[in-house]
C-alpha cells in the first residue's frame, strides 16, 4: 500500500462510529472508543538467516516514516509516547483501557496526534524476533493513560 492509501484508511476510520462491544476482524479491531487497523504486514522470520529481516525492517521503517511525515503535514508535530510504563502498570494489575493495553503489548512507542476530539496513533508492532513487522494505525477518543 502507498502512504496515500494509508491516509485514506485512517480517514475512513476517523469517520466510523465506535461499536459498543469489541469487534475483531482479520486485520483490524474496534471497540468502545477506538479502532485499530493493520496497514502492512511483512512475512514472519522463523526460517530467516537475518538478511530478509533487515531488508523488511528497512522497508517497514520507510513506510512508517513516510506516514509519520504525512500525518505531521496534516496535524503538526506528533507526540512520541513511550509505552513501557503503561505495560508495566498493566503487569502490576492496573486496568489499562483499550486500545492502549493492546498497543503496550505490541510496541514500545507510538507516534500520536490530536485531531479534534480524536487521537491518531501509528506504530510498528512486533512481539518476538521471529514475528512479522506490522505497521498499525489507531483512532481513539480515549486519552493515553
Amino acid at each position: 500500500m502507498t502512504t496515500a492509501e494509508h491516509l485514506d484508511t485512517i480517514d475512513r476510520l476517523r469517520g466510523q462510529t465506535f461499536p459498543t462491544d469489541p469487534v475483531r476482524f482479520d486485520r483490524h479491531g474496534s471497540g468502545p472508543g477506538h479502532h485499530l487497523v493493520q496497514l502492512v504486514e511483512t512475512r514472519d522470520f522463523w526460517e530467516d538467516d537475518g538478511s530478509a529481516r533487515i531488508e523488511e525492517a528497512d522497508q517497514i521503517s520507510a513506510e512508517y516514516g513516510a506516514l509519520v511525515q504525512a500525518l505531521t503535514g496534516r496535524w503538526g508535530a506528533p507526540q512520541v509516547f513511550t509505552l513501557d510504563g503503561v505495560m508495566q502498570r498493566g503487569l502490576d494489575g492496573e486496568a489499562i483501557p483499550e486500545p492502549w493495553d493492546a498497543l503496550a503489548d505490541n510496541a514500545d512507542h507510538v507516534h500520536l496526534w490530536r485531531a479534534g476530539d480524536q487521537w491518531l496513533v501509528v506504530y510498528v508492532a512486533r512481539r518476538a524476533t521471529e514475528d512479522p513487522f506490522r505497521l498499525m494505525a489507531a483512532v481513539t477518543v480515549i486519552d493515553p493513560p
